[in-house]
């Protein structure tokens, strides 16, 4: 694993651009909190199938000394996370993200009771995120541990039962066939760089964000690779908006010219977004099964990309976005490709 790690951020390393870093005081010292939603249902497609659902809260520090100043923990955990390739850079701002989340996921019949060989498990997972990160004005660094459970415990029929009960729904009759109980344990690394940044003063500009990655766990173990152009008029200063996933936790501004700071451009910005992101996946348990027992499993693609479309607002201290993904097939056996919304709620204060 150690090696893994020293690998990662050596390769990533050969990519990056030199530091710039000024004092801002407002950005500097206000911490983030984001709400994400994702659903089929905001994909304006209403089929209630794969991906079904998907609830994220994430909290991003201000910017730290060093990571123990908002992270208790035993001195040996700080010895070896101070002891992490390029997370350390003094040049560098430092956070620490924490976030809870839950996914859902189901076939496409959800009236059948038996077991449905050839669609998906119906599969939940609830964890939480720890992440650190270390950024300037030209890249960010993410390294983040996700703990968790799929399976029974994860609690995800319950909260779709309920929900399908409060919105008149059709009752999920599948849950006994969902995946077993399995503790999950994921690392990820995750750079992204701010190139192309280009704005007029007038506020109208450009930027584009690439991104590389990789995570390895008995979740899930994988690279990915893609970016994302932002266009429009106070564009924030931050690295983007994602979709529910580690390395999500990007829009904490950078310095005080991010329009939820800077006066001068009456603190109100509206942007449009286009990404993608690709991925080559060795191990889903969300497809696979689970590890250490049998259970229901397809056989996943190796390869799937998410392409996405959106708009964000700034209002004051407020960043709102929505997002529209479609999604390749990811299984043998799946009927058609997924599509789906995402919005997002950030909150500095």
């Amino acid at each position: 694993m150690r090696y893994f790690l020293l690998f990662m951020f050596i390769f990533l390393n050969f990519f990056s651009l030199q530091p710039v870093f000024a004092a801002d005081e407002k950005a500097r010292n206000a911490d983030t909190l984001t709400v994400y939603l994702e659903n089929d249902l905001f994909g304006f497609k209403n089929k209630d199938r794969y991906y079904t659902h998907g609830t994220k809260i994430s909290w991003v520090s201000r910017d730290l000394t060093n990571y123990r100043d908002a992270l208790p923990a035993p001195r040996w955990i700080h010895r070896m996370i101070e002891r992490l390739p390029y997370l350390n850079d003094p040049e560098n701002l430092r956070t620490v993200s924490i976030s809870l989340g839950q996914n859902i996921y189901t076939p496409q019949d959800k009236e059948r009771e038996d077991l449905i060989r050839d669609d998906r498990p119906y599969a939940g997972f609830t964890y939480l995120g720890l992440g650190l990160h270390s950024r300037n004005k030209r890249y960010m660094d993410t390294f983040e541990l996700n703990l968790g459970i799929v399976g029974r415990h994860s609690y995800a029929e319950d909260c779709q039962k309920v929900i399908h009960e409060w919105i008149g729904s059709v009752d999920p009759n599948g849950w006994k066939n969902q995946l077993h109980d399995e503790p999950i344990l994921n690392f990820y690394l995750e750079r992204k760089w701010k190139i192309l940044q280009n704005r007029n003063k007038e506020g109208f500009g450009f930027d584009l964000i690439p991104h590389i990655g990789a995570g390895i766990g008995n979740s899930y173990t994988g690279a990915n690779l893609g970016g994302q152009l932002r266009f429009g008029w106070n564009i924030p200063n931050d690295f983007g908006t994602y979709l529910i996933r580690p390395g999500s936790d990007s829009s904490a501004p950078l310095d005080d010219n991010d329009p939820r700071f800077f006066i001068p451009f009456h603190r109100f910005g509206i942007h449009c977004f286009l990404g993608a992101d690709g991925k080559a996946i060795a191990r889903n348990i969300l497809l696979d099964g689970n590890t250490f027992r049998d259970s229901h499993s397809v056989d996943k693609k190796p390869f799937v990309a998410d392409f996405i479309g959106g708009i964000g607002i700034i209002v004051h201290q407020v960043k709102i976005t929505y997002s529209y993904v479609y999604r390749t097939k990811e299984f043998d056996e799946q009927k058609e490709e997924h599509i789906f919304g995402a919005a997002s709620v950030s909150f500095t204060f």
